[in-house]
């Protein structure tokens, strides 16, 4: 069942793949949240490049970004953390986290978006291989939370290279800081 804002985030505690608690929902930070699909994921490694790009000036802003994958520990370090990740990275092996988030599932979307996000899907297959072809149905999600744990944007990807648009994250971090502000 998707989750809508405003309601309260789901509070979690999750560990990261350097062994490091992770709190979800009301840590007193505002957050964006993301649900990946398969450490091999190529859209996600994709955009796992895109959030460490951003990273630097997102975090200056206060907001904190924390990546959750459906794969084991040791394919998130060879996939997603070959890179050093200036941001928690989790395994989610379960998919715990995703069912409590409701991520959903659909073939048609996998397939939406190997064929509408061609260029998206190449530079992502440059970065994890061939293993990229061998993916899950699973589709993204991203969340905005503020720092009282509410969720103020729930993006639910409508295929697997589908996440919010980095203006939506920017304008949740303006607000944010004009709301310190006053």
């Amino acid at each position: 069942m998707r989750l809508k804002a405003p309601a309260p985030s789901p509070k979690l505690t999750l560990i990261d793949i350097n062994g490091r608690p992770v709190e979800i929902g009301g840590n007193g930070r505002r957050t964006l949240l993301n649900f990946f699909r398969d450490a091999s994921c190529p859209f996600c490694n994709f955009r796992i490049y895109e959030l460490t790009k951003h990273h630097a000036a997102l975090s200056r802003l206060g907001l904190d970004i924390v990546a959750i994958f459906t794969s084991t520990p040791e394919k998130v370090r060879q996939f997603v953390t070959r890179h050093p990740r200036p941001f928690p990275v989790i395994a989610d092996p379960t998919g715990h986290a995703h069912e409590t988030f409701g991520i959903e599932r659909s073939f048609w979307g996998k397939l939406k978006g190997i064929f509408t996000r061609v260029p998206t899907a190449l530079k992502g297959l440059r970065m994890v291989g061939l293993a990229g072809l061998n993916t899950t149905n699973l589709m993204p999600a991203n969340f905005l939370i503020d720092e009282n744990g509410h969720i103020v944007e729930a993006y639910y990807g409508s295929d697997a290279g589908d996440h919010i648009p980095f203006e939506r994250v920017e304008l949740f971090v303006a607000r944010g800081m004009l709301k310190r502000a006053a």
